[in-house]
């Protein structure tokens, strides 16, 4: 009787190893956007809410609609990376993060040949790939975590250091460590892309492409290993 395949089991996406290419991507694109596209937050939605605000109370429309074109297309992004995983879910030989993974830097490619007249659509085209990223991987050793920015890993972090000092349990001490990790590994992408980008200007987007395909290496990789 022939052994059946079973579906990969996504355990390598979780990895550290895996995230820290994707974190260290998450960081360097909001750096890429916010230097060399026209001072746009490709992750941190916020910041670009209140961007937005600012300027529609004072009537200033085309800023405005600066900071909403990049809010809407991480909007379209959380709904295409679902869309995907709902299509693949049946799908027992490949990961559908590994499809994330590779539009992801297709993406990015198309984005550093953009030139700087039209940023709207680079930032729509980052915002867009860090949705499909935060919203495919959000577990980091088990533990829920978001790779494109840091206030909901800052809260867990200090959650789970609190935790630790009032039950002393090793695994709570563990658990903030990781999320610090996240934090330190983000900014760490985010002062590489500053420097990098000041260095190339918009072809500097290409590191990202590099840093997610390598990440899509490590799962690939990963689940030929799960199946053995």
């Amino acid at each position: 009787m022939k052994k059946r395949i079973s579906a990969p089991s996504g355990k390598s996406s979780e990895m550290f190893r895996t995230a820290v290419f994707i974190i260290l991507s998450g960081g360097f694109q909001d750096a890429y956007t916010f230097i060399a596209r026209g001072k746009v937050f490709a992750n941190a939605q916020t910041g670009n809410i209140v961007l937005l605000s600012a300027a529609l109370f004072r009537g200033e429309w085309a800023t405005a609609l600066k900071y909403a074109v990049p809010l809407a297309a991480f909007f379209f992004g959380v709904l295409t990376a679902e869309g995907v995983h709902y299509s693949c879910r049946k799908n027992e030989k490949m990961n559908w993060r590994q499809l994330i993974l590779i539009a992801e830097v297709v993406l990015l490619l198309c984005v550093g040949f953009i030139p700087d007249t039209a940023n709207a659509a680079a930032n729509a085209i980052v915002s867009f790939v860090c949705a499909l990223q935060v919203q495919s991987f959000h577990k980091i050793n088990g533990h829920i975590y978001a790779s494109t920015m840091c206030i909901g890993n800052m809260r867990s972090g200090a959650e789970s250091l609190f935790a630790f000092f009032r039950t002393h349990e090793k695994e709570a001490l563990k658990k903030a460590f990781t999320y610090f990790g996240v934090i330190c590994v983000f900014a760490c992408g985010a002062g590489a892309g500053a420097l990098v980008t000041t260095a190339l200007g918009l072809r500097a987007v290409w590191v990202c492409c590099v840093l997610l395909a390598v990440s899509c290496v490590i799962m690939y990789t990963g689940e030929k290993a799960e199946k053995k």
